[in-house]
């Protein structure tokens, strides 16, 4: 037989992070234990080092927070940008270049085909007056 998880056994039970829960009796004498100086003195350590943590935190002004955020949405469309123009201009870019190198060949054929032509009607030139 699994043995039972621990925790409640209906998940819709679970406080979500706005709500007030009321500690059971053990950690409430735990916690008034770490905040007297008591003999917890791991936990009290954590209790102290998130208060000090949460009193350096600065205040973000509402400024601020915008400049943030208008900042990470303008990196993330850059970035989004680029990798659908990456997207959409590779094949485009493929069949112009493809394009580019036929046209390109066709004309140096041409031009190749004049230089022969022009070669060996100045050799059967030589060859008749010489």
């Amino acid at each position: 037989m699994i043995p039972a998880r621990p925790g409640p056994s209906n998940l819709q039970v679970l406080p979500t992070l706005t709500e007030v829960i009321e500690l059971p009796p053990a950690m409430r004498s735990v916690a008034a234990a770490s905040t007297s100086g008591g003999p917890v003195p791991a936990l009290s350590a954590l209790v102290r080092d998130a208060t000090a943590e949460a009193s350096v935190a600065p205040a973000v002004s509402e400024q601020e927070l915008v400049e943030r955020v208008l900042g990470d949405l303008q990196r993330h469309a850059d970035l989004m940008l680029e990798v659908r123009l990456r997207e959409v201009l590779t094949p485009a870019l493929s069949r112009l270049a493809d394009t580019l190198v036929s046209d390109v060949r066709l004309e140096f054929a041409a031009t190749l085909r004049d230089l022969v032509e022009q070669a060996i009607a100045q050799e059967l030139a030589r060859q008749r007056g010489g």
